[in-house]
């Protein structure tokens, strides 16, 4: 018998052109309708150019006249805005009071081990003026939409990404805006980029405590923040300001990251403590949130943020950090991930 639980199994293999996400995925499937063996699907068009709409259409009809029992199909759409699709479980924030500590690092390692985990993951790149998230992805494709709304870029594990350098002619074009430019950005890629059905969208902030940072924590529903840090007593002090205008906001912090915290000696167990002795027990008594992970200079690391390879790092550091995140973020692991 034919019954709507099955039709949208079906359309769970339709890929949506541009992305590479099913229509379930994106949320895109508004109603189904079965009577006297007629089936009628609504989609919503939201980011879809009329060309993808057209050819959705043809194959979303091609792939339930194959159901048995269906006759006819007719397949309409209907306008529905990004922000009203979109369903995310959680949404977090990385986030240091000091530039160059590795925020970007720690958000793209988040994802990758929630990803390997079997989560549905996002990055949503909110450092408009130092983007980094594309290059180390290897991403330089730009994002498809409509008037409606824009599709993100999905990474090759299958992470979605949404940066202002996807947008621009160069990727090392300046983006020389004032405050609530870049404010507003950062809310257009919260409600107007299909981001569709997420586990877990991580935000990669801007160093400071000024708009970018107050935008975030003021208008998007976050169910916490990472904040990211590095040993030396200058860069910890600074963190500090984030952490006290994080409880300010009274927004949970799910745990803190030491990043550059060792250099671990070539065929030796020796480590040099380049940048001081760790702060990392330190910085989770003063957020009062656990140590998620303590990662090391890895030149080999380095390299693959370089070649946008970043996806194919693996190291021990990283398998106790994925775990301590999913602990953090009380995410079960999914079967098959």
């Amino acid at each position: 018998m034919l019954t709507e639980e099955k039709v949208k199994q079906s359309l769970d293999g339709v890929l949506v052109p541009g992305l590479g996400r099913s229509l379930l995925q994106l949320n895109l499937v508004r109603s189904v309708t079965i009577a006297d063996n007629r089936l009628n699907v609504t989609l919503a068009s939201a980011a879809l150019s009329s060309a993808v709409q057209d050819w959705l259409k043809a194959k979303v009809s091609d792939v339930t006249k194959k159901l048995p029992g269906v006759k006819e199909a007719e397949i309409s759409f209907v306008e529905v805005r990004p922000k009203e699709l979109n369903q995310i479980g959680q949404v977090v924030a990385v986030v240091s009071g000091k530039g160059g500590v590795g925020k970007s690092l720690v958000a793209s390692l988040i994802a990758l081990s929630l990803a390997r985990q079997g989560q549905q993951v996002g990055i949503l790149d909110a450092d408009i003026t130092g983007p980094s998230i594309p290059r180390m992805f290897g991403i330089s494709d730009r994002p498809t939409g409509s008037e409606t709304g824009i599709l993100p870029v999905l990474s090759r594990s299958g992470i979605e990404i949404m940066s202002i350098n996807l947008l621009l002619p160069h990727e090392d074009d300046a983006v020389i805006w004032r405050g609530p430019l870049i404010a507003k950005s950062i809310q257009q890629f919260w409600e107007e980029v299909l981001w569709g059905r997420l586990d877990c969208l991580l935000v990669d902030l801007p160093p400071g405590t000024a708009d970018a940072p107050l935008t975030v924590m003021q208008s998007l529903p976050l169910s916490g923040v990472v904040i990211a840090f590095t040993p030396q007593d200058l860069a910890t002090m600074v963190v500090r300001k984030a952490v006290k205008m994080t409880q300010m906001m009274h927004i949970p912090i799910l745990g803190v990251v030491e990043n550059m915290s060792y250099l671990s000696l070539p065929d030796s167990e020796k480590r040099i403590e380049i940048f001081g002795p760790s702060k990392g027990e330190e910085m989770a008594q003063a957020a009062g949130a656990p140590l998620l992970g303590q990662f090391p200079l890895d030149p080999e690391l380095a390299r693959l943020c370089d070649q946008g390879d970043i996806e194919s790092y693996n190291s021990d550091a990283l398998a106790a950090f994925a775990e301590a995140v999913a602990t953090a973020m009380a995410i079960p692991v999914k079967k098959g991930g």
